[in-house]
C-alpha cells in the first residue's frame, strides 16, 4: 500500500481588504475579498470568486469558482453554490468550459442549506433556508421553495 497524497491549502493567494476575518479550518484559495469580510469555519471559496465589502459567510458554507457576492450580503451556514449544470449529461470533470457564473447582488441574505445554480440575483433578496434557486431573480422580495419563487 503506498501513501496517500496529502495537499494541504488554507490561505493561497487570497486577496484581502482591511478587516478581513478569517476563522480556521478554511480553505480559501485565488480569492478576493473585500473590506470587513466574515469567514467562519470549515468555508471553502475557490478561485476567481470575489465578495463584497461587509459580507458574512456563515460555516460549512461553499463557493465554487466563477461566483460574484455583492457587499453587506449574508450567505448562511452549509450554503452552496453550483457552476457545473451537468449540461453534458454529466459533470464537467474539470471542463471550465461548461461552467457558468454566479452573481450576487447587494443586500442578499441566503438561507441555510440553499442551494444557487448559476444564476443572477438582484438587490435586496432573501432566500429562504434550504431553497433551490434555479432561475435569475430580478426583483427585490423574498424567495423560498424547490424551485425558489417569490413570496407574496
Amino acid at each position: 500500500m503506498g501513501d496517500p497524497r496529502r495537499i494541504q491549502i488554507g490561505l493561497v493567494n487570497v486577496e484581502c481588504g482591511e478587516g478581513v476575518t478569517i476563522l480556521e479550518p478554511s480553505n480559501l484559495y485565488g480569492c478576493s475579498l473585500g473590506d470587513e469580510v466574515f469567514i467562519g469555519p470549515f468555508v471553502e471559496i475557490q478561485r476567481q470568486v470575489s465578495i463584497g465589502a461587509r459580507t458574512r459567510i456563515q460555516s460549512h458554507a461553499f463557493i465554487c469558482e466563477l461566483v460574484t457576492i455583492g457587499e453587506d450580503c449574508f450567505v448562511s451556514h452549509g450554503a452552496m453554490f453550483i457552476n457545473d449544470t451537468f449540461s453534458i449529461g454529466g459533470p464537467a470533470r474539470g471542463d471550465q468550459t461548461q461552467w457558468k457564473e454566479t452573481n450576487i447582488g447587494n443586500r442578499v441574505s441566503i438561507g441555510t442549506n440553499a442551494t444557487i445554480l448559476p444564476v443572477s440575483i438582484c438587490d435586496d433578496v432573501v432566500v429562504g433556508a434550504g431553497s433551490v434557486v434555479t432561475k435569475d431573480i430580478t426583483e427585490p422580495g423574498s424567495y423560498a421553495g424547490n424551485p425558489a419563487r417569490k413570496l407574496t
